[in-house]
């Protein structure tokens, strides 16, 4: 019989290594039963792994495993799932295609017949729902689902299969601010009901909201454990990296604004659907200066992005690039814009920026493989583009430092660092940035926020869109709010709080 008054889970002396690298190392952790407990640390500080482990997906080379006070072997996903362990994924493993009732039921369907399978899952889901606050439209199909409806969708799948303790990978690296508080009130609510949480994140703020407890890895091994109260953003930072961190507002001058880059006028995008994204927007980007762009998830950033990165033509508007004015139809192509000097780091790094199947060093020529060091006569140059690749991930701090491993393997972090070592390594004229640190710790946070400084201070327009507020007010120099498709204000960063954005976003005036 499991001990109910012990540990919900107690993982003791683990260690796992992949090839030369030590991923956890004598690694020691215990999590209370009823508790939200916190796993912070760098991208490849080894939280993934260790919660992996405990989820079966990979097995330790040594170290043992507690649950409730009794002592398992977890050699798979399933052994996890029957001790009541439960996992959702940073990227969210659901089939585009299928309902969300079909989701959940995949793989554990209740009885042979379907009609009878999908009337028992649905009353089972239904009293779940009301238990939790996790409501979902079970019968929409995941592809037409909101990104926090997914989260719910697969906070629901886990419970639906027993799950007394939840491992969250991230839960927040895609969601809006509104999407996050509705998550942390569902997450307190099932903490009451006397589930046990374990919350992987960078977020130290989250942290500091949500958590009981909190354990700091580096390295691959704990380096602290200490309850909430004694715990705080600049502490957490400080141990995740070993040094102290500032991801604030930076205390140089900005650089004199010059000349005109870029400059859109009139744009305007409907989609397949024959929704206006983007009504009449027109910005204008001077070399020298940052400039961010706030808004609540779907009110036209990514559309604004793509127009001007050359990925999607508009319905109408025009483009000032670096001296060639482009209109609709006859828009700006992607190719053209990185001969030009335009740089584009995608919101989706998955989609748009990677291919991950492709080791590192094929991913970091997408897009620049017709340059001179990289191709000779229409035929790649493996040796070059695997020697800047390594340097690339050197100076990006990518890790691990191996072009040969495929962009699958490395951590969401990672993956970002590799793309901005990229798009940042040809000192382009002007950058595009969606999203720049989603999903990557708080030393990287410092290390972009460096980077980009730094391009702008060299002459480079820099454009970045976020759904972080800390992150818009920490880089621009100005700022524009989107709000249903349109510029719903402007402004200078000394007239900027988190108030007056977040009026704006809402369709207010600050």
């Amino acid at each position: 019989m499991a001990d109910l008054a012990a540990p919900a889970v107690r993982m003791t002396g683990i260690c796992k290594r992949f090839g030369a690298v030590a991923a956890n190392a004598q690694v020691d952790l215990q999590v209370m039963a009823g508790t939200v407990h916190g796993i912070v640390g760098e991208n490849g500080a080894g939280k993934s792994t260790l919660m992996s482990i405990l989820y079966g997906s990979y097995q330790a080379d040594s170290g043992q495993i507690e649950v409730f006070g009794k002592l398992v072997s977890i050699r798979h996903a399933d052994d996890a799932i029957a001790l009541g362990i439960g996992m959702v994924h940073q990227h969210f493993m659901l089939v585009d295609t299928l309902s969300a009732l079909e989701n959940i039921m995949l793989g554990a369907e209740p009885h042979w017949l379907l009609q009878r399978a999908q009337a028992q899952v649905r009353r089972k889901l239904t009293e779940l729902m009301q238990a939790t606050g996790l409501q979902v439209a079970l019968d929409s199909r995941v592809a037409d689902l909101p990104v926090g409806d997914r989260q719910r969708l697969e906070i629901l799948k886990a419970l639906y299969r027993g799950a007394k303790i939840l491992i969250l990978d991230e839960p927040t690296a895609v969601l809006t601010p509104q999407e996050t508080s509705q998550l942390f009130g569902v997450l307190r609510r099932l903490r009451e009901q006397g589930s046990t949480l374990i919350l992987i994140t960078h977020k130290l703020k989250e942290v500091m909201a949500l958590c009981d407890r909190v354990t700091v890895m580096r390295a691959g091994c704990v380096v602290q454990h200490l309850p909430i109260q004694d715990a705080s953003v600049e502490r957490l930072a400080q141990a995740m990296v070993g040094r102290r961190v500032n991801i604030g507002r930076a205390a140089e001058a900005a650089a004199p604004v010059g000349e005109v880059l870029l400059q859109a006028t009139h744009v305007s995008v409907t989609d397949s659907l024959g929704v206006q994204r983007l009504k009449d927007v027109g910005l204008t980007l001077r070399a020298g200066e940052m400039v961010g762009i706030a808004g609540v998830s779907g009110n036209g950033q990514s559309e604004l992005i793509d127009v001007l990165a050359g990925l999607l033509t508009p319905d109408q508007g025009q483009l000032l690039l670096l001296g060639r004015i482009f209109d609709s139809p006859y828009w700006l192509d992607p190719h053209l814009a990185r001969r030009l000097g335009l740089a584009h780091v995608p919101e989706d790094r998955h989609a748009r920026a990677l291919v991950m199947a492709f080791a590192a060093w094929e991913s970091a020529a997408l897009g620049y493989d017709d340059l001179p060091d990289y191709a000779t006569h229409g035929w790649m140059n493996h040796g070059p583009i695997r020697r800047a690749t390594a340097a690339m991930m050197a100076r990006f701090d990518v890790r691990p430092p191996d072009p040969e491993l495929p962009c699958s393997k490395f951590s969401g972090g990672n993956q970002q660092k590799l793309v901005l070592a990229r798009e940042l390594g040809q000192a382009p004229r002007v950058l595009l940035v969606g999203q720049p640190t989603r999903g990557v710790d708080i030393g990287a946070i410092e290390f972009i926020y460096t980077e980009l400084r730094a391009l702008r201070q060299a002459g480079c327009a820099v454009l970045v869109v976020s759904s972080e507020l800390d992150e818009i007010l920490a880089l621009a120099d100005r700022v524009l709010v989107m709000h249903q498709g349109r510029i719903a204000g402007e402004l200078p960063i000394a007239a900027c709080s988190e108030a007056a954005l977040g009026l704006l976003m809402t369709g207010g005036s600050p």
